[in-house]
């Protein structure tokens, strides 16, 4: 029979004879409602002192509020009833729910646990103060729990604030308890916005955070400008940069699990006047593959672009600006033809999604391996298709043309404007016309659109100026008024508008007479190629996005 926790008290020096005597006269005198431990708690015992008798009396072992997962693995579990019986779900493993309790004596909670989600329970023991404070963070109100740890991080930053800034009292602020809190709460915000970037920017009386979702950018958060030297150096020892270089540009990485989700991190720092500015660009490592179907190819376009990726040989360019999706359609575009008689080989900066039966490589720059230089090695590996992340020079793009003319199908990106320009793009680099004329099979442009929430779409009366501007066959136009769903702002997700250009016989003889992008365009557009307006008209004319949207990313199109 275990120890009373008296008797473990006594043992450990926590108490003395007459104190368990006074508690034992309360507990009488209140009828025996509480237990000895909470009465000693209220007189003079620290919480850690009862947490640590309570683990010898229940062989428990004890987990620290640092270890607390940033995400719930079950997420149908009340919140009321976690706090009501001190309860912290903490993770699953194979057929365990591994839980964190402040009072190990709450056998019903727990047996209804087991019995609702027919799981093992593995105990932990954990303060009762600091498991309420994180199902606070984990389930509150997101105004009032930032807040809060605002105020925790200001105050505990005002006590380890001193005059050096040498890597110890940097490392000291990083990995103070409520700056640790502040910038988990951060990441997992975003992550619930579905937002792709994180962006930390001081300035000159605050600190602004704002959350890139479906490509827009929204201000979330204001830190005081005091913060922004201990959220720059967490984030910084997070991402493994120099947390005491603050005068140069840096970039890290940082792997995370929310709610049992792999999120891979990129981390990017550069000097402003008022502090580090840092972006933090989220990758869901697990996220379901998208089709070129889910990316906005309609059957017309699917069946044009079939035509190119098949092909035996040749280079297939993705081009627009960055943030556009081009990474995703060459994804998408490699899954589409992936199969096990063709050797497939990567090299990317950097690999953002793992695809089985394609070899990928990251460019590491620091160590030689570049785009080129990866590239010379590739070929040299009998691959019969290649992706080149992006063609960036002259070097990378001739080993990329001349890996093409030697019959290898090369898929790489471009930063262009639209489809024709990429073609004087890859002139202006130095390549030479006839190589471009007899490699180039296929460009295609491309423009990232949001998506009209389905849950609160309307349907309206196209206005006059609309239809004489974009289109007279548009009649009715659709809009997302704003929910919980979309976050209030009509729009949830994204989806591509595209310029595909197949390269034939008389593009290619345009391109050996150096023709004007203007020239090539004409041709193309007689030839049948959609622009990216018109094919962003057909989806606002099928309900898919709004006007608006299109008119925002197409405004610069001739």
């Amino acid at each position: 029979m275990s120890k009373k926790i008296g008797q473990i008290l006594l043992g450990l020096g926590y108490v003395k004879e007459e104190d368990i005597e006074q508690a034992l006269n309360i507990q009488k005198s209140e009828g025996g409602k509480r237990r000895l431990g909470e009465i000693l708690h209220a007189m003079l015992l620290k919480e850690e002192e009862l947490l640590h008798a309570l683990s010898l009396q229940f062989n428990i072992p004890i987990i620290a509020e640092n270890e607390f997962p940033q995400a719930v693995p079950i997420e149908k579990i009340s919140f009321a009833f976690l706090k009501e019986n001190l309860i912290l779900p903490l993770s699953v493993s194979d057929n365990t729910l591994n839980i964190a309790v402040g009072d190990p004596l709450r056998n019903d909670a727990i047996s209804s646990l087991r019995t609702s989600f027919g799981y093992d329970i593995n105990l932990f023991l954990a303060k009762s103060s600091a498991i309420l404070g994180h199902l606070e963070i984990l389930h509150g109100s997101r105004e009032a729990v930032m807040l809060r740890l605002i105020e925790n991080a200001t105050e505990e930053d005002t006590a380890a604030t001193g005059t050096s800034e040498d890597i110890g009292h940097l490392k000291d602020l990083a990995q103070e308890k409520g700056v640790i809190q502040l910038v988990n709460v951060l990441i997992e915000n975003a992550v619930k916005d579905r937002a792709s970037d994180i962006h930390i920017e001081p300035g000159e009386a605050n600190v602004r955070v704002r959350y890139r979702v479906d490509g827009i950018l929204y201000e979330k958060e204001v830190m005081p400008v005091r913060m922004q030297s201990a959220v720059s150096s967490r984030i910084k020892l997070l991402s493994q940069m120099n947390i005491a270089e603050r005068r140069l540009p840096q970039d890290g990485r940082i792997k995370s699990n929310l709610g049992g989700k792999d999120i891979d991190i990129r981390v990017s720092t550069i000097p402003t006047i008022y502090g580090e500015s840092i972006v933090m660009r989220l990758l869901d490592r697990e996220t379901s593959f998208i089709t070129l179907t889910d990316i906005g190819f309609d059957d017309i376009l699917i069946e044009k672009y079939e035509s190119i990726i098949h092909k035996p040989y040749g280079m297939i360019l993705i081009t627009g600006p960055t943030g556009s999706g081009k990474t995703t359609t060459l994804y998408a575009s490699l899954d589409r033809i992936n199969s096990s008689e063709k050797k497939i080989i990567t090299i990317e900066e950097p690999v953002e999604y793992l695809m089985p039966g394609i070899n990928q490589i990251q460019v590491r720059p620091k160590i030689g391996l570049t785009f080129a230089s990866g590239l010379r090695h590739i070929v040299r590996q009998d691959p019969d298709i290649i992706m080149v992340g992006e063609v960036r020079d002259l070097e990378t793009g001739g080993i990329a043309i001349h890996a093409a003319l030697t019959g290898h199908l090369i898929f790489s990106t471009l930063h262009t404007n639209d489809a024709p320009g990429a073609i004087t793009r890859l002139m202006d680099m130095g390549i030479e016309n006839y190589l471009v004329s007899s490699t180039l099979v296929g460009v295609m442009a491309q423009r990232l659109v949001r998506r009209i929430c389905p849950e609160c779409k309307e349907k309206f009366k196209a206005a006059d100026n609309i239809r004489a501007e974009l289109s007279p066959d548009i009649h009715e136009v659709w809009k997302g008024k704003g929910c919980g769903n979309c976050l209030g702002t009509g729009y949830r997700g994204r989806i591509a508008i595209f310029e595909l250009l197949l390269v034939d016989d008389e593009i290619r003889d345009l391109v050996m007479r150096n023709a004007t992008v203007r020239e090539i365009k004409d041709k193309a557009i007689t030839l049948g190629m959609r622009t990216l307006r018109q094919d962003g008209i057909e989806k606002v004319k099928r309900g898919i996005t709004t006007v608006e949207e299109v008119m925002r990313v197409t405004q610069l199109e001739l």
